[in-house]
């Protein structure tokens, strides 16, 4: 099979891309498409533990986008990626864009509860004082962290990429289905482009990482059922989402989801579970016991980042490639 071929050419003259340690599979792959090669940086770790960054090519007047996923392990990922802005920042690098397919911290967005911290909104202030001058992300879990930022953010989505694969299944009478109240509005985004009715299911969460589900609004027998989330963490919402469509009439259940976390015992958990199939992308990299599951199908989000890459970088519209 012919290897795919990168997006139309570009002015590469003043563009570089550097990655952390994080997804540096996904940052070669975007560079693949955008015919560039990845910029070199030294990351090594000193001893202690501490770690050593050196940028080891000239920046200045360059246009650097910094490509780093914010998962597992999250608070050096984060880390790396702070250390690499202030050192693009202080090799006077024209404009840094951080690229975060997967944003960690988000999914404390508020103060719902005394004495917590909104996580989402202290990552944006240290990004920015990092010396990032513009963001560019996928699917975060709230659409109002882009608020917490005083920078650009351009927030893409994952579902063009996931709508195009279950076009190929050719699939009917397809019901999209929400796994909470707030979710509604990206599940209604699926719905909408395939033209297919919406579920909900209304579940109560006594405390994080364990949901109940407690009923489904919509009508779902003898339909395919297709979960639509933003984050597979731990999978407890998605099996129990799925035996509750099950008992609803649904004649199977799929589940899609941008950023596959999956902590703790969630492999075992789908692999044992009546899902048919769960379709995740590459925001963040894939165990190897993920990448072994016959459940579990991931969708490259490359290509879509690239374009992005591209329109912020040539200064045109980036709003194509919204849903």
């Amino acid at each position: 099979m012919a290897a795919p071929q990168p997006i139309r050419s570009m002015n590469h003259d003043r563009l570089k891309i550097f990655t952390g340690n994080a997804h540096p599979a996904l940052a070669r792959e975007i560079c693949h498409w955008l015919d560039k090669p990845l910029a070199d940086a030294e990351i090594r770790q000193f001893s202690d533990g501490e770690i050593h960054l050196q940028i080891q090519e000239n920046v200045r007047g360059e246009d650097v986008f910094v490509i780093q996923p914010t998962s597992t392990p999250v608070d050096r990922n984060l880390m790396e990626l702070l250390l690499i802005l202030d050192a693009l920042k202080r090799a006077s690098a024209k404009r840094i864009t951080a690229v975060l397919p997967y944003y960690g911290y988000a999914r404390q967005d508020r103060k719902d509860r005394p004495r917590v911290p909104i996580s989402a909104r202290l990552v944006a202030a240290v990004l920015e004082t990092a010396g990032a001058d513009r963001v560019l992300t996928l699917d975060l879990h709230a659409a109002q962290i882009q608020g917490f930022f005083d920078i650009p953010v351009d927030h893409l989505f994952s579902a063009p990429v996931m709508i195009e694969y279950f076009r190929t299944l050719q699939l009917s009478d397809i019901t999209v289905v929400s796994p909470d109240a707030g979710g509604v509005e990206r599940a209604r985004a699926f719905a909408k482009r395939l033209n297919s009715p919406l579920a909900i299911i209304d579940k109560r969460r006594e405390e994080a990482n364990v949901a109940e589900v407690m009923n489904v609004v919509g009508e779902v027998k003898g339909r395919h059922c297709m979960i639509v989330d933003d984050i597979i963490d731990t999978a407890g919402t998605l099996v129990k989402g799925a035996e509750a469509l099950l008992e609803k009439g649904a004649a199977s259940v799929t589940a899609c989801a941008t950023h596959a976390v999956l902590s703790g015992g969630a492999v075992a958990r789908i692999e044992a579970s009546l899902l048919k199939e769960v379709v995740v992308t590459n925001s963040i990299p894939l165990s190897e016991e993920t990448r072994k599951s016959s459940r579990i199908k991931s969708l490259s989000i490359a290509k879509l980042l690239a374009e992005a890459i591209r329109s912020i970088h040539e200064e045109t519209s980036v709003s194509g490639l919204f849903i």
